[in-house]
């Protein structure tokens, strides 16, 4: 097995988002707003391992159960059994869920909430779930896997925030917690409208290994409608957003109207006559993208509560 293999495996460029994000949350959001936080740097740290453990256990998993599937739809990603055997692989998954929920539970009684250690036996639970069954449940796979997304955001206001939370500051506490609520909220939208695309992008293979998507049940055209509806939530939350929040900051009005409303409206606007399997991979892509100038927001999120 080796090193670079690995790393694709675990998906690292993903990792390295993920823990960018958590860190632009701690060091750019909390410290700007002087929000109480409950976690010391080494506490927030072993926090972003968790979150970093348990994802790439997951990404693990599926490349494991999907084998079959991405042998017709991505060859040339194919790890599993191509440098790396299964075996290898499922004992990294072990291990990274070991040390994810590990350090879960440890944190979990450092604040004195020892029950928010189930959080991390849930997502893990959830990520073997989806790879073995849930994503040949059309809809629930995605759901699934966008509610784990979700929960990148929403992590750190459960752990670091809400344990710090007395009468004095819980007003503003709140505050800061809904707003990562916001991006939770952001998040998985955006992240179910990508796993929509890329269950179309990925039909022949879907088709081959047995599987139930979305697009195999209602056909290609069907599914790009039902992802326009979708893409309206977080379009119409998002004008709510800056009409109600931004408007008077020029700067992140412009920033969310650039970077993030336009590109989904584009591609709202393409999702309609998409066909072959070159539209699909190009929309998931934007959304990527909407995803990540989303997300990092979060660093200079300050500038709007100014």
């Amino acid at each position: 097995m080796t090193l670079l293999k690995f790393l694709k495996l675990i998906r690292f460029g993903n990792l390295i988002f993920v823990a960018v994000c958590l860190l632009l949350i701690r060091y750019a959001f909390f410290e700007s707003t002087s929000a109480a936080v409950s976690l010391s740097d080494f506490g927030y740290a072993l926090l972003i391992i968790a979150n970093l453990s348990l994802a790439a256990a997951g990404y693990i998993i599926n490349d494991i159960y999907d084998v079959t599937t991405d042998r017709i739809n991505k060859p040339k990603k194919l790890y599993i059994g191509n440098g790396i055997s299964e075996k290898t692989a499922f004992n990294w998954f072990i291990g990274f869920n070991v040390i994810g929920v590990g350090i879960g539970f440890f944190l979990a009684n450092v604040i004195g909430f020892p029950a928010f250690s189930a959080l991390f036996i849930f997502s893990s639970a959830l990520l073997y779930i989806y790879s073995s069954y849930l994503k040949n449940v059309p809809m629930a796979g995605n759901i699934a896997v966008s509610f784990l997304v979700a929960g990148v955001a929403a992590l750190p206001g459960i752990f670091d925030l809400l344990p710090a939370i007395n009468a004095v500051n819980r007003e503003e506490q709140a505050m800061y917690f809904f707003i990562l609520l916001d991006y939770s909220f952001f998040g998985f939208f955006i992240n179910l409208l990508r796993e929509m695309v890329k269950d179309q992008e990925d039909q022949q293979g879907d088709y081959n290994s047995g599987g139930k998507t979305l697009p195999l049940i209602l056909g290609t055209a069907r599914t790009n409608k039902v992802i326009f509806a979708i893409v309206l939530i977080p379009i119409v939350a998002i004008v709510h957003y800056v009409y109600s929040y931004l408007f008077e900051n020029t700067a992140a009005v412009l920033y969310v109207l650039f970077l993030i409303l336009a590109p989904l409206l584009f591609f709202m606007v393409q999702i309609w006559t998409a066909s072959e399997k070159k539209d699909f991979t190009r929309l998931s892509l934007i959304l990527k993208i909407i995803l990540f100038f989303g997300l990092i927001s979060i660093g200079f999120h300050q500038i709007l509560l100014g």
